[in-house]
């Protein structure tokens, strides 16, 4: 027989945020319809989601809904270490000149994201998200990830760094390949630079392919306690982007 934990059986709740920037939902209490959401209201000020994300909830909503806040049921994760390279992509690297960098060009990154996804499939990418993420790169809680092809952009993802773990929000290439090859240098230097968790948020076939997994609200939560004990902002990837140099990819 299958044990019960009282997570649950919490009735599901959504809760109304307060001035407060650090009100917390209860992530066991996020509705099943919408799966997940959890919160409603307040704002997108660097305090509010600082905190929010350290218990693991996200901003996601258009520009006619108010604030959104989400817990998913079950999280879609990638250890950097599980990270699937394809024939394809190892091809991919070798045959072309590519480089890595971190926040050589944020707003033009968290931009194509908006950009391109509009084209496709609408976005949730507003400008007052915009300019939220670009507040929080400001303080050194928010990256870009960036591929870059012959000295030219050619893709990558931005997201949210604290603890050992990074919440990552978007992707986009303008080169095919470019946002796996941004994310396979990231993932290579996991290691070094503390990450040992990548947040995909919810479930995508593209995560799955490179190797992400689903996994339960109740271990991603013990997860966020033990990775971020305290909302630090990640050193080495602010040392990274503080050198400014880009480094070279190569398999």
């Amino acid at each position: 027989m299958q044990k019960m934990d009282k997570n649950d059986t919490l009735e599901p709740e959504l809760l109304l945020l307060s001035e407060s920037p650090y009100d917390t939902p209860d992530p066991f209490r996020s509705l099943t319809d919408p799966a997940g959401l959890a919160a409603i209201g307040g704002d997108l000020k660097p305090e509010r989601l600082i905190h929010l994300y350290q218990h693991g909830f996200f901003p996601w909503f258009s520009d006619e809904d108010p604030i959104l806040w989400w817990h998913p049921l079950e999280r879609c994760t990638l250890v950097p270490s599980e990270f699937h390279i394809s024939r394809s992509l190892r091809k991919a690297v070798r045959k072309d000149n590519w480089q890595w960098q971190i926040n050589a060009d944020f707003e033009r990154t968290i931009r194509y994201c908006s950009e391109l996804r509009a084209q496709t499939e609408g976005t949730w990418i507003t400008e007052d998200i915009i300019q939220a993420y670009l507040s929080l790169n400001q303080l050194g809680y928010a990256f870009s990830i960036e591929a870059w092809h012959n000295k030219k952009l050619a893709g990558g993802f931005y997201g949210v760094a604290m603890g050992g773990f990074f919440f990552g929000e978007s992707m986009f290439s303008l080169r095919p390949n470019g946002s796996k090859i941004a994310l396979l240098q990231f993932c290579r230097l996991s290691p070094a630079l503390g990450v040992q968790q990548i947040d995909c948020q919810i479930e995508s076939d593209h995560m799955l392919s490179l190797g992400a997994k689903m996994r339960s609200k109740r271990a991603f939560v013990s997860d966020l306690k033990t990775l971020i004990p305290t909302p630090d902002r990640n050193t080495g990837l602010l040392g990274i982007a503080q050198s400014n140099a880009p480094i070279d990819i190569v398999i």
